[in-house]
This record gives C-alpha cells, sequence and structure tokens, in this order.
C-alpha cells in the first residue's frame, strides 16, 4: 500500500471535519506447511492488505479499518471514523505524536528483508527433515509434526503532522514437535527457530534433534516435596521473568496507578553490573523497527542500567498523563488506540554458563517448562506452573514435573544472577536466570 494512497485518506478526513488523522496500511503475504508422521498435514497461505484510519476531532478520536481500499470504501471508512469521533468521550491526554519527536531525514537500513521466497515444497521438505530428525532420537516413539514457514509484511504510515514512513521485513521460521514415551508415560519436547532471513536459520536436521532429544530427557519424570530451594530458569524460556518487569514499567500502568513497580523510577530493582536493555534498531532483529507505531524516533537504551531502573517505556498518550515525553514504544495494530511495547529486549550476560550457575547452587531446580503464570500487578507476587530437572552436586540428577513456582518478583529481581549462555532466539531474549532461593510446590 504505498503512501499516496494513505496521504489521500488523511486528506480527505481532515476536509471531512478532523482536525488530526493517520493512515496505516498493512500488507501480508505468508506460506506454512506442516506435516506429521512423514505426510503432509496442513497447508496455509495467507494474502491480506489492510487499512486503518485514526482521527481527532479536538481531544475526541476514533479507529477504524478495513480490507477494502476501493475508492468507495475509503470514502464510507473516512465518513466512519469521523463520526465516530464526534460521539467519543474528551480524552484530556489524546493526540498524534508532537512533530518534534517524529522521525526525520532517511530512515535507518536495519536489514529486515530478505526477497527470497520458498517454494511450497521447499518449505515441505525443511518441515520433513526436521521432523525426521526429532524421529530418529532413541526412545521418541511419535511425532507432533514438523512445520516450515515464510512471510513477507510491510507496514506504512502517513500522519496529517508530517510523517511518511515504510517498515518492510520477511520473515522464516522451522519447528518441530516430538513425544517421547516409555512404560512409565509419555513427554513431549519443542524446538524451532525464526528468523528475518533464510541464512540465518539452524538447519532442520539440528531442531528436530533437539526437539527430540528434549522429550526423551523428560521421560522418567518425578513428583517432589514442597521446599525452598536455588532455582534456575533455562535461556530459552527465562525472558518470561521479563514480561512481568515490562508490564510494570509500561506508562499506561504507571499513568493508572495500578504497577507495583509504580514508585521504583531511578531506584536499584537489580543488583550492581545488571542492564536489561531494548534495541529496536538491530540488525535483522525480531522487534526492529525504524520507528514506532506513532511515526516517533525511536532508539537503543538500557532500561536496566547497572541494576537501575531508568525509564518507563512511554506512547504519546501516558507520556502527556505523566508530564513526560515519548520514549518511542508506541505499538499498535490496525485498530484501536497505541499501546506501548518493546521491541528486541535483552538481559545481558554474566560470566557463569549454565553448568556454572548450577555448580555455584549446588542442589535445586532447573526449570525448562512454565506454563499458567499468575501476578498481581499491584504487589508483585508471582507464581507459574513448570517442570525441568531436579540438580545436586551441580548435575542433572531426575527431571520432575507438577510444581509451582512463586514468591515476590521485587525480592527476586533483587537477587537474580545471570548466566553467560545468552541466544539470540526471538524479540525478548536472556541467559539463563539463577535465583537463590524460591518457594518450589510439589507434593
Amino acid at each position: 500500500m504505498n503512501e499516496t494512497l494513505l496521504n489521500d485518506v488523511v486528506v480527505a478526513a481532515l476536509k471531512a471535519g478532523a482536525d488530526a488523522a493517520e493512515a496505516v496500511g498493512a500488507e501480508r503475504r505468508s506460506l506454512s506447511i506442516g506435516v506429521r508422521n512423514g505426510a503432509l498435514e496442513e497447508v496455509e497461505r495467507e494474502e491480506s492488505r489492510d487499512l486503518g484510519l485514526r482521527v481527532f476531532i479536538g481531544q475526541r478520536q476514533a479507529t477504524v479499518s478495513g480490507s477494502d481500499i476501493s475508492a468507495e470504501a475509503r470514502a464510507k471508512l473516512v465518513a466512519r471514523a469521523v463520526a465516530m469521533a464526534r460521539l467519543a468521550p474528551e480524552d484530556p491526554y489524546g493526540g498524534l505524536a508532537d512533530p518534534d519527536r517524529l522521525a526525520r531525514g532517511p530512515l535507518p537500513d536495519l536489514d529486515l528483508y530478505d526477497p527470497t521466497e520458498p517454494s511450497p515444497l521447499e518449505l515441505e521438505d525443511r518441515a520433513r527433515a526436521a521432523e525426521a530428525a526429532a524421529r530418529e532420537v532413541p526412545k521418541v516413539t511419535n511425532s507432533d509434526g514438523g512445520s516450515g514457514s515464510w512471510s513477507s509484511s510491510q507496514w506504512t504510515m502517513v500522519t496529517s503532522s508530517g510523517f511518511a514512513g515504510v517498515h518492510r521485513a520477511s520473515g522464516f521460521a522451522i519447528g518441530a514437535s516430538a513425544i517421547a514415551g516409555d512404560e512409565d508415560g509419555m513427554e513431549t519436547g519443542y524446538d524451532g527457530r525464526s528468523a528475518r532471513w533464510q541464512a540465518d536459520l539452524p538447519s532442520p536436521e539440528s531442531l528436530g534433534a533437539e526437539a527430540g532429544r528434549r522429550a526423551a530427557s523428560r521421560l522418567g519424570a518425578r513428583k517432589i516435596a514442597s521446599t525452598t530451594a536455588p532455582v534456575i530458569f533455562e535461556n530459552r524460556l527465562a525472558g518470561s521473568l521479563l514480561s512481568p518487569l515490562i508490564g510494570g514499567i509500561s506508562g499506561p500502568s504507571i499513568a493508572r496507578g495500578t504497577s507495583f513497580l509504580k514508585d521504583k523510577l531511578g531506584q536499584q530493582l537489580f543488583a550492581k553490573g545488571i542492564v536489561i536493555s531494548d534495541d529496536p534498531h538491530r540488525l535483522r532483529g525480531l522487534g526492529s523497527s525504524p520507528f514506532d507505531d506513532e511515526g516517533v524516533a525511536n532508539g537503543a537504551r538500557n532500561l536496566i542500567d547497572d541494576g537501575v531502573l531508568t525509564t518507563w517505556l512511554l506512547n504519546s498518550s501516558s507520556a502527556r498523563q505523566l508530564g513526560l515525553t515519548t520514549t518511542g514504544h508506541a505499538s499498535r495494530g490496525l485498530a484501536g488506540p497505541p499501546g506501548v511495547s518493546t521491541s528486541n529486549l535483552t538481559f545481558h550476560p554474566g560470566d557463569r554458563d549454565l553448568a556454572g550457575l548450577m555448580q555455584d547452587a549446588r542442589a535445586g531446580l532447573l526449570v525448562t517448562s512454565m506454563f499458567g503464570p499468575s501476578l498481581n500487578g499491584n504487589t508483585g507476587d508471582w507464581s507459574v506452573g513448570c517442570s525441568g530437572f531436579w540438580f545436586e552436586a551441580g548435575e542433572i540428577a531426575y527431571p520432575v514435573n507438577e510444581i509451582t513456582v512463586a514468591g515476590n518478583l521485587l525480592d527476586i529481581f533483587a537477587r537474580v544472577v545471570p548466566g553467560a549462555d545468552l541466544e539470540i532466539r526471538g524479540s525478548a531474549n536472556s541467559p539463563s536466570l539463577l535465583v537463590d532461593g524460591l518457594a518450589i510446590a510439589g507434593l
């Protein structure tokens, strides 16, 4: 969807009575192939082109979207948006981003688009190779399938305040899920990877083999008695600990006064030396973008620096409510006003690898799977169901399941120790994280 069409929509909205307007266009093509037990199981193809419009009349706003971009449909879209805005309640903090915060000049090239378009047969071959490697692992008895996918997307934004920008990206993914079994039961294991460029993907065989290994390693899982012990969160899921942190420092939560971190800006949350950064300009990053979803200039910053909380995550609305300036973290879809989100979140690594963390802790729980997290956003009390491995004398002893880990996040953040095994797997990445003592509910 080109900038000229979106600019025409913005101009039409102003002529219809809007004081300000913002039009966005989203185009996407994707293909996903799934196989199971060596047979083709699923083929999904998507092609979409959608238009979103946000308009303001004074401090009243409305957002509408549609997939029909014909001239007649665009005219109806504009009329509907303006009519809705006239009836909307006033928002004293509403409005487009301040012009002096908009991204200007040449936008950074973040190398997010790989023009390669794999054929359905190529994707099927990758899915088959991943699944076959998983099924070859000893003790793997069945498969939950293998998959290969590709996507291409483009996000275009034009505002009446003078911003116009295009963000184009591609995506490639391979995954496999294995089922291992013995006389005592069955366990599942998964591995997969996504990348902006096809060449950055690991081989399907390596992913499938890891899925099978993870499934087989879970066989013979035991239940354990409730206790308090060191807990290590494996690197591939440790980023889940960052989710309540990000929710707790989001501008809308702070403005509502509903966050357990609302009084912690500028204070020591983590141990000295700990850094958690957010970088929207990481080359080929899965969360990268050259501007935020209000057209605001964005850039790398440390959210936690030497253990200290340095900033809230702000869009224009929450920044105005708090008397601050947007941090370039606005995030939105085609419908509804912007929220906030991070881009490429990274918990910077420490000095000890996973084996070193287990040696430091001597005995405790290594969490490799988490589900059903529960958080009291006002107090930071947190719990999560999990499974993994019990380790003793710094070595894996046996798999465990049906356990819950719980604690207060302020206490957890203050005591967490990062490992050295950071892997960039997605848009939120962390090394393994050790907490020296958490409540573990078992039998």
